[in-house]
């Protein structure tokens, strides 16, 4: 995987994102970490195309973020799991495949149901999400992420409302996936998560991206920012 920010700002009521220039390649698993507030689910959401940047320019695999057809190479996973409340499991992913993608209902029967069984589900296929549990609605948003088969799977805090068992049933669910071939961009304050996965990490602050390598920055921090962050962390 290969992005690009050019001159990357972006602001809300103020700035959240400052004058980003930065490039990155060749890496397959990148772990965003930060203090909440310091833009790490914000630069996410950009490098998705979930938003656009207020200013400046962002490429993913040498395409513009802003791009129609890169959306279409990417899937998504939220902080809550975003599932259709009144569709079961199953009727979640197969109604993206056939509105989105245009596979017939048999097509996106069997996707569902494939995706559904990689992540131990498929016997949960025809609950409704209220019905399941938080970890297993999780893994079903993760199953309907899979379905649309993205080059890059982003997560954006996927456990954040989660207590320690069922965090660790989506991130073990999440670790499985690491030779499936794809791309993972993340946001997680997991850092035992972010050591076993990652190939790389950003740290950022204030908006600011201070510090970036493998993950053994984690343990051997360069700059003052990131010794401070580990210490409240740990």
């Amino acid at each position: 995987m290969k992005f690009q920010l050019k001159n990357l700002t972006h602001a809300y009521d103020l700035n959240v994102l400052h004058n980003l220039n930065y490039v990155l390649e060749d890496k397959h698993s990148i772990g965003i970490i930060g203090k909440s507030g310091s833009g790490k689910s914000t630069l996410l959401r950009i490098l998705s195309g979930l938003e656009p940047p207020t200013h400046g320019e962002v490429f993913v695999n040498d395409m513009s973020v802003t791009d129609p057809v890169y959306r279409r190479t990417i899937g998504f996973v939220f902080q809550s799991h975003n599932l259709f409340p009144h569709l079961t499991l199953e009727k979640n992913i197969t109604l993206v495949l056939e509105k989105t993608r245009g596979y017939t209902h048999e097509e996106a029967h069997n996707r569902a149901h494939e995706n559904l069984n990689l992540l131990q589900l498929d016997d949960q296929a025809h609950k409704l999400p209220k019905n399941v549990s938080g970890g297993q609605a999780q893994r079903a948003s993760l199953a309907r992420a899979l379905s649309v088969d993205p080059n890059i799977i982003f997560l954006d805090e996927p456990t954040s409302s989660l207590d320690p068992i069922l965090t660790h049933e989506v991130l073990t669910a999440i670790e499985k996936l690491k030779d499936s071939g794809k791309d993972f961009v993340f946001v997680t304050h997991v850092l035992s998560f972010v050591h076993d996965f990652a190939d790389y990490v950003i740290f950022m602050e204030d908006g600011r991206i201070v510090e970036h390598g493998d993950p053994s920055i984690l343990d051997t921090p360069s700059t003052k920012a990131l010794k401070d962050f580990m210490a409240k962390v740990h």
